[in-house]
């Protein structure tokens, strides 16, 4: 049983005070910040009076985006550490209405700037030399000028959003609130109701009818409810092809990696080269199946630790292990480890009511908060250095960046969180001896890469298909989806679908696929991670150098370039290559561990 937030020491928690100094205190910014977006519908029709006029506008822009992502961040959180408080509720809504009217007054800007040419804006920069702090912020505007429509069909989608959002909102309300999942037993013979919450810590025990009850259970829902997830997937899909053809994309996929300037060949060539790797993974997987003892490996199968040690890390050990493992980056970098885990940027222990799982948060203006919900494992251990890897990032991107670069694309997020992972397995390997422990890291490591790169990599390809499906006039049906997941999963994990018969219905419990091609970048975060971490742990000081310049450089530049200049070419599918050089290292250590019967 969760405790009540009350009733856990301060020093566990977060201190949003911060952010702001009281729940009074943010209602008046609030007020304030929203008359101040009344004020700015002035600025329409005018962006392009002058130079000094274009700066003006886009300087108050900045202004008033920064202080409603504070504004933001704080209602937020305070919902997130404890969702049953109807008042923080009401803050997050009202701040999520704000951000939509922010949208609305704003939604002149793009398509007049749009009218800009260059001959005009290189006399504004003259006359107006203050314009050049914010060279690469317009160029990526021009970039995109073909892809704006005109200042009233903008209004027409800024004002919409809402309801383009329906079939995203519907999935979440009946995912996370209307589904009634049924009892199973757990291994000590309780009966305990089936949650998004408990499904993986199920599927991840020992006693094998435990998992395969809960998979049946889980996915006998997703099975009666199947059509009704197939229609909000297939609108949401409808709604990104719909914007794609609208904007003047050749496709969704064009559209969406547009925004972060990422060519499509990025995304080929993750899935060619994954698919060249299959091999590996079908290797585990039969690995998997020698260690469980198994005749026959399900999908429920694929979760549960094969290791029997039980490599327990409390918070305060775990804090002294992040800060040790990090100091591989040098002190700058330590100091902010040790900043955020003294001066309480995170939110530790579970709660009743807290929200489920971990993540790195904040603005321009904020700490860089981590939300936990702390246990003592290996896996925490793992969590805490990850969610540190994006708070480190944030914290020197907005120390060494202006606000109008002070963020990252999320396609290079997951770089800086996963290093700080494969940079602590390569530690725990290098300091371990102990055949049980090396054989517990290995199966954690593989089972992350496998999860996040192969898995993530699979929903890529799916998102594609049902993505591309569509555009050919392909109804998406729950038979259609069903079909295409089956078989692909029965490519990756070499399990014949016929034996894995809920398998099929995966793809209706996966929140991801409403994000609108996000999957992709956690497979070439990984890969692109265990290039990077390889290089920081075994190379010159000269690549931990280029490491830190890319955390501080933000968006200062298009992302490829950014990550480029800490050494990785994600054009190239060398640093995919290398990653499965290093994942297939480890396996053959593993299967040697297996051979000497060190998991027995």
């Amino acid at each position: 049983m969760s405790d009540n937030r009350s009733m856990i020491d301060k020093k566990y928690q977060w201190d949003l005070s911060t952010v702001f100094e009281s729940d009074e205190v943010w209602i008046q910014e609030i007020e304030a910040l929203s008359e101040a977006i009344d004020e700015a519908k002035s600025y329409a029709g005018h962006l392009l009076d002058s130079g000094q006029r274009l700066l003006d506008i886009t300087e108050s822009n900045l202004a008033l985006s920064r202080r409603l992502e504070k504004v933001y961040v704080y209602a937020s959180m305070k919902n997130d550490q404890d969702t049953t408080v109807a008042k923080y509720q009401e803050f997050q809504a009202k701040a999520t209405a704000l951000y939509a009217k922010f949208s609305e007054v704003f939604s002149f800007y793009e398509p007049e700037f749009m009218k800009l040419d260059e001959d005009t804006y290189a006399q504004f920069l003259k006359e107006t030399p203050d314009l050049k702090r914010y060279s690469h912020f317009f160029e990526k505007l021009f970039k995109r000028q073909k892809h704006v429509l005109t200042q009233a069909e903008e209004e027409l989608l800024a004002g919409a959003s809402e309801i383009f959002n329906a079939s995203s909102e519907t999935f979440e309300i009946l995912d996370n609130a209307d589904i009634v999942f049924p009892f199973v037993k757990d291994e000590a013979g309780n009966a305990v109701q089936l949650s998004h919450g408990n499904f993986i810590s199920l599927m991840e025990s020992k006693d094998r009818q435990v998992r395969r009850d809960a998979y049946e259970g889980l996915y006998s829902v997703y099975e009666h409810y199947q059509h009704t997830y197939a229609k909000t997937l297939q609108t949401n899909v409808k709604v990104h092809n719909f914007d794609a053809r609208v904007r003047k994309y050749n496709s969704a996929r064009q559209a969406a990696l547009a925004g972060n300037f990422i060519p499509e060949s990025v995304y080929d060539t993750l899935v060619e080269t994954v698919n060249e790797y299959l091999p590996l993974l079908h290797r585990y997987v039969a690995l998997r199946q020698q260690v469980l003892g198994l005749e026959n490996l399900r999908m429920y199968d694929l979760y549960t630790p094969l290791s029997e040690m039980d490599m327990a890390y409390s918070y305060e050990q775990a804090l002294k292990k992040a800060q040790e493992v990090l100091s591989v980056f040098g002190e700058d970098y330590l100091t902010q480890v040790k900043r955020a885990f003294s001066e309480r940027w995170v939110d530790v222990k579970i709660n009743k009511g807290k929200r489920s799982g971990a993540y790195s948060g904040g603005s321009y203006d904020t700490n860089a908060f981590i939300l936990l919900n702390w246990q003592d494992t290996l896996d925490n251990l793992f969590t805490l250095v990850h969610e540190t890897g994006h708070s480190i990032h944030s914290t020197f991107t907005r120390t060494n960046q202006p606000y109008v670069y002070g963020d990252y694309s999320i396609f290079l997020a997951e770089i800086a969180s996963t290093t700080n992972e494969n940079i602590l397995t390569e530690t725990l390997l290098k300091e371990e001896s102990d055949p049980k422990k090396r054989f517990a890291i290995l199966n954690h490591y593989l089972d992350g890469f496998k999860g996040t790169v192969f898995r993530q990599t699979q929903f890529a390809e799916f998102e594609q298909a049902i993505h591309q499906a569509d555009q050919d006039g392909v109804v998406l049906t729950s038979e259609y989806l069903n079909t295409l997941y089956a078989d692909l999963n029965e490519k990756y994990y070499g399990l014949k679908k016929e034996d894995n018969h809920f398998i099929q219905y995966e793809w209706a419990r996966i929140p991801h696929f409403y994000y609108n091609y996000y999957v992709f970048q956690y497979a070439t975060g990984f890969a692109a991670a265990s290039y990077l971490a390889e290089r920081i742990v075994h190379g010159e000081e000269a690549d931990k150098e280029a490491y830190l310049n890319y955390l501080k450089a933000g968006n200062s530049d298009y992302p490829l370039n950014v990550i480029k200049k800490a050494g990785v070419d994600m054009e190239s599918k060398d640093y995919l290559t290398a990653a499965f050089k290093v994942f297939e290292e480890r396996l053959i250590e593993l299967e040697q561990l297996v051979a000497d019967g060190v998991h027995l």
